[in-house]
């Protein structure tokens, strides 16, 4: 069974509220169904209800069991006016301009995401990516031991012995162009910590680079080296069991005979499972190919380090890729005791 599959599995067990800010999108309309059809939760579809109700009919698609949620006509506008106002980004506007911002999609769906109105919150269907991150980090705000918000994608393959049963983890491929070395550490904690909340499999982290072990005389490298010595720390003081390494060439990481070439006394080498790109350039240009190439499936982007689950969807996105970011954020809200049961060191 392949990562998303198990996760629809635990959803089905523990459903959720889903909020897309999209509602009118074919695309959206098509994922929520299959979230309804598969018991996976309650979709909720920001848009005019005309307009949604027109176009599901045109695609066949049943409205059933999704609620439609005009944001100008909600009878909780006032109460999500006053959220927003409580916000010190926005406690300069007057009531009119708070209402104008409110009634937009994207902050409409982040405000009941933080209201505890929706469990999870999947958007940038029909918009561009700064927009819904802007949203997400204005209201939603970091969790209180993190630093730095990221993303990541999920790369799903039928090669089992890659990653977690085909699964990889691979961070930051859509937010900070580039990372610093406390900001690359940041992104390995997040990416490792959502990899086994997912998966309860521990993270083989890899921070790559264009050399396996190399001089750190170069700064691109000597960077790697120094975030992966953070993550390390920052690991033991979240109480993260992980095997993390770097710098680490892609080969080194994930093929065990090159690993066994380049060192041996790695516990990641040739077994990584989250992969950590040095910048943006890297990690978009990585996950985009492997995606074009390869029949893989990839979900994301899933925003890293909030303190709510989100997902910033690609325009270009599938209504398989829609729902699998949403089964993804959604068992995100799920506790790991409720997906696993207790661990062995609890």
């Amino acid at each position: 069974m392949n990562l998303i599959e198990s996760l629809i599995g635990k959803l089905q067990e523990h459903p959720k509220r889903f909020v897309f800010s999209d509602g009118e999108d074919a695309r959206v309309l098509q994922a929520a169904r299959q979230i309804v059809t598969r018991d996976m939760g309650a979709p909720i579809l920001l848009g005019d209800r005309t307009a949604i109700k027109r176009k599901a009919e045109k695609l066949g698609v049943a409205t059933k069991g999704m609620r439609l949620l005009e944001p100008e006509r909600s009878s909780d506008l006032d109460l999500i006016c006053q959220e927003l106002k409580a916000i010190p980004k926005f406690e300069t506007l007057s009531d009119q301009e708070i209402q104008a911002k409110a009634i937009e999609p994207g902050v409409f769906a982040t405000l009941l995401l933080k209201r505890n109105q929706a469990d999870a919150l999947i958007s940038g269907a029909t918009t561009k990516a700064s927009n819904a991150l802007r949203n997400l980090f204005q209201i939603i705000g970091t969790q209180d031991n993190v630093k730095t918000a990221s993303s990541l994608l999920v790369i799903d393959m039928e090669e089992k012995e890659v990653g977690i049963d085909g699964a990889l983890f691979m961070g930051d491929c859509g937010v900070i162009p580039e990372p610093d070395a406390e900001q690359l550490a940041d992104i390995a904690i997040t990416t490792a910590t959502l990899a086994h909340h997912l998966t309860d499999a521990r993270p083989k982290v890899a921070l790559l680079s264009f050399s396996t072990h190399g001089n750190d005389r170069h700064s691109s490298v000597a960077k790697v080296q120094s975030a992966t010595r953070l993550a390390r720390d920052k690991a033991d003081l979240v109480g993260l069991s992980a095997d993390i390494d770097g710098d680490l060439q892609i080969d080194a990481a994930l093929d065990r005979a090159t690993a066994q070439l380049k060192l041996k006394d790695s516990p990641v080498a040739g077994d990584a499972n989250v992969l950590i790109f040095p910048d943006l350039n890297s990690g978009n240009i990585a996950t985009k190919l492997i995606h074009l190439l390869s029949s893989a499936n990839k979900y994301g982007q899933i925003v890293m380090g909030l303190n709510k689950p989100a997902a910033e969807i690609s325009r270009g996105a599938t209504a398989h890729d829609i729902l699998g970011a949403a089964a993804i954020v959604g068992c995100q809200a799920i506790d790991h005791r409720l997906l696993f049961g207790p661990s062995l060191d609890s």
